[in-house]
C-alpha cells in the first residue's frame, strides 16, 4: 500500500488502521497522513535511524507511546495535526532532540500542555498550537525553547485573566524575533475582553491584578461593615415599633367603631 521513492515512503490515504511493518531501514521521509491509525506500537521507530520527517496528520491518535523517538535522533519535522490529542504530557518529545518543526494544530480536544512537554527541544524553531481548546499555557513550557522563531496560537479559547499576564509579557518581548499569529489569537473570556487580540492587552489591562489592601483599607472596610450592621439593626427596630403602633391604632379604631 506504500509507495517508495528513494528514501521517501508514502503510505498516506490508504485507510490504514495500524502502522505498516518492515519499512526500508533507510527511510528518511515517512508519510502516514490521512489514515485511521489510533495507536503506534512502542519502539516502532527504533530501527529507522535515518528518519528526518514523519507525517501523522489526520489520523485518530490520542497519545504516543513512551520512548517512541528513541531511535529517531535525526527527526527534524513532526506533524501531529488533525488528531485527537487532549494533553501533551511531560517529556513527550524529549528523545527527538533534533526537532526543528512540530505541528500540533487542529487537535480540537487539546486542552492542556504540560509545563515540561517540550523539554529537550532546544533546537525547535517552529511550533504550531493553533485551533485547539487551550485556555491557557504554562510559560515554563515555552521558556525552554530558546531557538523558537515561529509560534502559532490562533483559534484557541484563551482565558485572559490575571494568570495570563506573565505569558503575554513574554510574548510581547519575543514578538520582534518570533513570527507569531498572536494578532489572530483572541481572548474568549472574561467578558470585558472577549474577542480582543492577545497582544492588544497592555500592562494597564492587568492593573486590577496588582491591587493590594493596606491595614487602613481593612480598618475602613471593618468600620463600614460595623456601621451598616448598626444601621440595619436600628432600621429593623424602628420598623418593629412602627408596625406595633399601627397595629394598636388599628385596634383602637375598631373598638371606637363598636
Amino acid at each position: 500500500l506504500c509507495a517508495c521513492r528513494g528514501q521517501a515512503v508514502d503510505c498516506s490515504g490508504q485507510r490504514l488502521f495500524s502502522v505498516p511493518a518492515e519499512l526500508p531501514l533507510d527511510t528518511g521521509n515517512l508519510s502516514l497522513a490521512h489514515n485511521r491509525i489510533a495507536s503506534i506500537p512502542p519502539g516502532y521507530l527504533a530501527c529507522y535511524g535515518q528518519l528526518r520527517a514523519l507525517d501523522l496528520r489526520n489520523n485518530s491518535l490520542a497519545a504516543l507511546p513512551a520512548g517512541l523517538f528513541l531511535g529517531a535522533r535525526r527527526l527534524v519535522h513532526l506533524d501531529l495535526s488533525y488528531n485527537n490529542f487532549s494533553l501533551v504530557p511531560a517529556d513527550m518529545f524529549r528523545e527527538a532532540s533534533g526537532l526543528l518543526r512540530l505541528d500540533l494544530s487542529h487537535n480540537p480536544g487539546l486542552r492542556r500542555v504540560h509545563p515540561l512537554a517540550f523539554r529537550g527541544l532546544a533546537q525547535l524553531r517552529e511550533l504550531d498550537l493553533s485551533h485547539g481548546a487551550l485556555a491557557a499555557i504554562s510559560l515554563e513550557a515555552l521558556e525552554g525553547l530558546p531557538g523558537l522563531v515561529g509560534l502559532r496560537l490562533g483559534g484557541n479559547p484563551w482565558l485572559c485573566g490575571c494568570a495570563m499576564e506573565p505569558f503575554l509579557k513574554w510574548l510581547r518581548g519575543r514578538i520582534q524575533r518570533c513570527a507569531s499569529d498572536s494578532q489572530a489569537a483572541e481572548c474568549r473570556a472574561p467578558p470585558e475582553v472577549a474577542g480582543a487580540p492577545l497582544l492588544s492587552l497592555t500592562e494597564e489591562s492587568f492593573q486590577a491584578c496588582h491591587l493590594t489592601l493596606t491595614l487602613d483599607d481593612y480598618l475602613f472596610i471593618a468600620f463600614v461593615g460595623f456601621v451598616v450592621s448598626i444601621a440595619s439593626v436600628a432600621t429593623n427596630f424602628l420598623l418593629g415599633i412602627t408596625a406595633n403602633c399601627c397595629h394598636r391604632w388599628s385596634k383602637a379604631s375598631e373598638d371606637e367603631d363598636v
